[in-house]
């Protein structure tokens, strides 16, 4: 049995939910905004965010990953699904579960920059930067934690533990 310490409470969550939210919207007012979701880990995030959001968006999701089974990034990152929505002149908005190590996002904003949008940034609800190793940033970041292995709220450890309407810091 794994130990898990607890970091954000379900309501904890809610709230910097809302105001990421309130900022985005604010930010995006009268804008063409696409959200891009990264699944599997943003989905939960990116349902509430888009709930809480005030401003009409257009949302599509990739399916990229750099974890795998394991506790540590491969160093690779596998693409798997690409977008389909057109996000030429567009504002894009990548919506991530967590920035760590920055691979995912750095291969990403590659792939995205392909299609000649307006803008991109990145929205993480975790921004966690104890292995930075790429020059990348959240431009929004809901929470940031220096280290720890994350599970909760959308973030997995071997497809287990999404669910929980909390984040804990799993002990290994």
């Amino acid at each position: 049995m794994r130990d898990f310490s607890p970091l954000l409470t379900a309501q904890d969550i809610e709230d910097k939910v809302a105001a990421l939210a309130e900022r985005i919207s604010t930010d995006y007012k009268d804008k063409d905004l696409v959200l891009v979701g990264v699944l599997k880990g943003a989905f939960i995030f990116l349902a509430d965010l888009v709930r809480k959001l005030t401003i009409p968006v257009t949302i599509d999701f990739v399916w990229c990953s750099s974890y795998g089974q394991g506790e540590a990034s491969s160093g690779n990152v596998d693409r798997i699904a690409g977008i389909r929505t057109d996000i030429a002149g567009k504002h894009v908005l990548i919506v991530e579960d967590i920035l760590d190590t920055g691979i995912t996002i750095r291969e990403l904003l590659v792939y995205l920059e392909s299609f000649t949008p307006e803008s991109i940034k990145v929205c993480a609800f975790i921004d966690k930067y104890e292995r930075r190793g790429i020059d990348v940033k959240a431009d929004y970041a809901g929470h940031r934690v220096e280290k720890g292995f994350l599970v909760g709220y959308g973030l997995d450890y071997a497809e287990k533990y999404r669910h929980l309407p909390a984040i804990y810091e799993l002990k290994t």
